[in-house]
């Protein structure tokens, strides 16, 4: 082989082995999208079709958005039971909210952090220590994200005895082990101020 054909085979060879590493990385940057099209919603955006109202709390759907303003301490309890699964919700909360996602309830009818794990959704908690993000009572956040006036994203995956909270991009929970709850439906909270809810997805291990 000449000289000449050998630097044109090698020039071709580095073009194809750049056009290969340049489709690896655009296979890799579409590959998150593709693991969150697993996700499938639990909340159809339409009506409460799917979840039982416990409480007097004023939950309702308009324009997508599920919310409540008024009432005392009251959830939206899940149809399905979920033992080991990965979950996203869109919330926005008003300040003085109190508010969270509760995993894992052992009973539908009494949702407790002794009967499940609440994860927070709380900036004027009077102890920060379970504030927003925290999973009370188990894991502790800090610093703790606030999430008062805006569309926010909560992230929680529950695998086994590990969960883990991500609120907003920021890891609130990594990774604590608990064994206190194995199984059971999600709660969506209301405690006081304006709560309202416009997806929640899950998807299974």
């Amino acid at each position: 082989m000449s000289l000449t054909v050998a630097v044109a085979s090698a020039g071709v060879f580095m073009i194809h082995r750049r056009s290969v590493l340049a489709g690896l990385t655009l296979t890799s940057l579409a590959a998150p999208a593709y693991a969150w099209s697993r996700f499938r919603p639990l909340f159809n955006g339409r009506d409460l079709d799917g979840w039982t109202s416990v409480g007097d709390a004023n939950w309702s759907v308009a324009d997508g958005v599920l919310s409540a303003d008024k009432g005392g301490m009251s959830f939206l309890v899940s149809r399905e039971s979920f033992r080991d699964f990965d979950l996203r919700a869109e919330l926005w909360v008003s300040d003085d909210a109190n508010s969270g996602i509760f995993i894992r309830c052992a009973d539908r009818a009494k949702i407790t952090p002794a009967t499940a794990y609440e994860v927070n959704v709380f900036d004027r908690r009077p102890d920060p220590t379970y504030g927003t993000g925290a999973i009370v009572d188990v894991a502790p956040v800090s610093p703790m994200p606030r999430a008062a006036g805006r569309w926010s994203l909560m992230e929680v995956s529950a695998r086994g005895d590990v969960l883990s909270v991500v609120f907003n991009g920021q890891k609130t929970v990594d990774a604590v082990r608990n064994t206190a709850h194995t199984e059971g439906p999600l709660a969506l909270q209301y405690g006081s101020g304006v709560v309202k809810f416009r997806a929640v997805e899950v998807q299974t291990a």
